[in-house]
Order: structure tokens, then sequence, then C-alpha cells
């Protein structure tokens, strides 16, 4: 979930919970606005987290003599991981 998904479910479940006086039969809209709320900021605390996560690079040379010419091949790999 990003974060801006996050925000979004904040704010519909604070709209939910605070600014709807609409009664609907089997469904408290208030609660419905909280466990919105709730999964909101629980969105916005992966999203931070994922975000300041540190990437690691793996980078390799190497160099390699072609046998059919007698040329010198370098080569560079590079693997992103998360």
């Amino acid at each position: 979930m990003s974060l801006g998904a996050g925000i979004f479910l904040l704010a519909v479940g604070a709209i939910l919970a605070f600014a709807v006086n609409v009664e609907v039969p089997g469904i408290d809209l208030t609660v419905v606005g909280y466990i919105l709320m709730v999964a909101g900021a629980v969105g916005i605390i992966l999203g931070i987290v994922l975000l300041s996560r540190k990437r690691r690079s793996v980078s390799e040379s190497r160099s390699i003599v072609d046998p059919a010419t007698g040329e010198s091949v370098r080569r560079d790999i590079r693997d992103d991981r998360l």
C-alpha cells in the first residue's frame, strides 16, 4: 500500500467516523470509519518504512580473454537487490 492510499483511507475513515450522521440498517458507519482510519494509519506506517529501507546494490567486474582473438574483454554486472 502506498502513502497516498493510506492517507486516502485515513481521510475517508475520519469522514465516516466524525462527519456522517446517516443511519444504514445493519452497518455502523462510525465503526467502519474507525476501521478505515486504522487501516490508513497502518498503510502510512508501512509506506514510510518501505521508503526508508536502504537498497543494496551488488556490482561485479570481470576481465575475460577472448580465445578466438586474444582480446581482453571487460564485463560489468550490476544486480540491484532489495
